[in-house]
C-alpha cells in the first residue's frame, strides 16, 4: 500500500493524539501487553518479525523506558504474556507463544521485570487479555490489580495496536462504564508504545487464505477504534526528572 493511500486514509480517519505528563499526582498504572519474544524478537516463531522492524522496535524500547521509570517509583505494572496451550488452537493464527517455550516469555529487555515486586504477570490464553485474567472462580486478576491499587489511570503500550492491545482496551472501557473497575477512570494509549506486524498486500496475494495486513494502515487504524471507543491517545508520555 502507497504512503499516498495511508496518508489520505488518515486524513479521512484522523486521531487527534495529545501529550501525557506524568506527575505522580494521580495514581497510574502501567499495562504491558504481550511484549513476548513471540510477537517481537526476529525469527522467534510464526508470529514474529522475520526481519528488524522500526515500529516493534521503537514500542519495545518505550515500553523498557516506561517499565524502569513505573518501577523506579514503585509505581503499579500489570504485564500480560500471550502463553497458549499446544492441543488448544487460536484460529486464525498458527500456534504461537506456546506456554513453556522462550516464545511466551518476555524479550530480553524486560526480563528484569519477573523480579520487581511492584510487577503484577499475568498469563493468558487468549487474543484479550481482560478475559484472559479471569480466574476459574470468577474472579478477575486485571479488576482486583486495579481495585486494590486504587488506579484512576492506566497506560497502556504492547503489540499488537489493532488486535491484543485494542481487544483489551475496548473490553476495560466497557468494564468501566460498567462500574465494574472502579475507581478507573481513564484508558490511555501510547502510540509510539504500540505496534502491530507487516504483512503486505502483494506477500498475502501469494498465500492461501491469508489477509492482507499492512503495518502503518492497520496500526492507526488500532488507534482510531480505541479512540472511538473512548480512550485517551497520546503521542508523547513524559515524567518529572525527579523521584518523588
Amino acid at each position: 500500500m502507497s504512503v499516498q493511500t495511508i496518508d489520505l486514509l488518515k486524513e479521512e480517519l484522523p486521531v487527534h493524539q495529545e501529550s501525557l505528563h506524568l506527575t505522580g499526582d494521580t495514581k497510574t498504572g502501567l499495562v504491558l501487553v504481550d511484549v513476548v519474544n513471540g510477537f517481537c524478537t526476529v525469527g522467534a516463531g510464526n508470529l514474529a518479525p522475520r526481519q528488524p522492524d522500526k515500529q516493534i522496535s521503537e514500542m519495545v524500547d518505550e515500553s523498557v523506558r516506561l517499565a524502569r521509570v513505573f518501577c523506579d517509583r514503585k509505581w503499579p505494572v500489570f504485564a500480560f504474556l500471550d502463553s497458549h496451550h499446544p492441543d488448544i488452537p487460536e484460529p486464525p493464527y498458527p500456534p504461537h507463544c506456546i506456554v513453556g517455550t522462550e516464545e511466551s516469555e518476555l524479550v530480553p529487555a524486560l526480563k528484569w521485570l519477573e523480579n520487581e515486586g511492584n510487577v503484577t504477570l499475568r498469563r493468558k490464553d487468549c487474543i484479550d487479555g481482560f478475559l484472559g485474567s479471569v480466574e476459574e472462580d470468577g474472579s478477575n486478576v486485571f479488576i482486583n490489580w486495579v481495585q486494590s491499587n486504587q488506579i484512576k489511570v492506566i497506560l497502556v503500550v504492547g503489540i499488537c495496536t489493532d488486535i491484543c492491545v485494542l481487544d483489551f482496551v475496548c473490553t476495560t472501557l466497557s468494564a468501566r462504564n460498567r462500574r465494574l473497575l472502579a475507581p478507573l477512570e481513564d484508558v490511555i494509549v501510547y502510540s509510539r508504545g504500540c505496534a502491530t506486524f507487516d504483512l503486505p498486500v502483494d506477500v498475502a496475494k501469494t498465500a492461501k487464505d491469508v489477509v492482507a495486513h499492512p503495518q502503518e494502515l492497520m496500526h492507526h487504524i488500532g488507534l482510531y477504534i480505541a479512540k472511538g471507543r473512548g480512550a485517551k491517545v497520546v503521542s508523547e508520555v513524559s515524567l518529572n526528572t525527579k523521584n518523588p
